[in-house]
């Protein structure tokens, strides 16, 4: 029995991949790293960024400076905010919709490598900024995905925001996710996941439990049977013979 769904936010809730890979890219240059976008999504699985960027450093160098990573990571910040100050990061269809409809039956968190200010400035002024009774960031966990501490900080701080007995479980938790390394951190910490096939294509995301091209249509009363099933919807007006 699902109780709560715990949201990746870029490449799920936010359409904002393309630009967070970029100044991230532009903040690597800076320090004479090189990140192509295949090796990102390919050899790094969709990491978090900061895991990315030390494993770049340890390549190069040996070991992980961590106040170089440090300083990479604020240039990318700074970089990013320039951006959304001018592009603010567009909402996945359906996103809006399917959180409301969630909302009523499971409780709600996000589980996010990227920062909280980047969040809260995605949401803000949208229909589901306060609709998530939980946020757990980059600046929360040591380690970022695939480590499962980012999937269990979520469900700690889940109950413990609103307790009600019996306590939630890994397993009794879905997991929204776009990545392989999102993926296998949800799966370390005991929980089902739904891929949705946003950034990768779907034969990159079977080590889920379900995979979907989106959100868009999808009602939160369904997601049981099709996790039973293994199978994707149906298309519209399809009738089986």
């Amino acid at each position: 029995m699902i109780r709560a769904i715990i949201f990746d936010f870029n490449g799920v809730i936010a359409d904002d991949e393309t630009p967070h890979l970029h100044c991230f890219q532009q903040a690597l240059a800076e320090h004479d790293l090189a990140l192509t976008k295949e090796d990102y999504y390919d050899t790094y699985l969709g990491m978090d960024e900061r895991t990315c960027a030390a494993a770049l450093l340890t390549t190069r160098d040996g070991a992980c400076d961590r106040d170089l990573l440090r300083t990479i990571m604020e240039r990318k910040a700074t970089l990013f905010r320039a951006y959304t100050a001018l592009h603010k990061p567009a909402l996945f269809p359906g996103v809006v919709e399917f959180v409301k409809q969630a909302g009523s039956r499971y409780r709600l968190a996000i589980a996010t490598g990227g920062r909280r200010e980047q969040i809260d400035q995605a949401l803000r002024g949208t229909a589901i900024e306060r609709d998530f009774a939980v946020i757990v960031s980059a600046e929360d966990v040591a380690r970022g995905k695939p480590d499962p501490a980012i999937y269990h900080a979520a469900l700690t701080r889940l109950n413990a925001a609103d307790p009600r007995p019996p306590l939630i479980t890994a397993a009794q938790c879905l997991v929204i996710e776009d990545s392989l390394a999102g993926i296998r951190s949800a799966k370390a910490a005991g929980m089902r996941v739904l891929a949705l096939a946003t950034t990768y294509p779907p034969e990159s995301l079977t080590e889920a439990d379900l995979v979907l091209p989106n959100v868009e249509g999808l009602r939160p009363e369904s997601i049981e049977p099709l996790l039973s099933s293994g199978r994707p919807p149906e298309p519209s007006g399809h009738r089986p013979p």
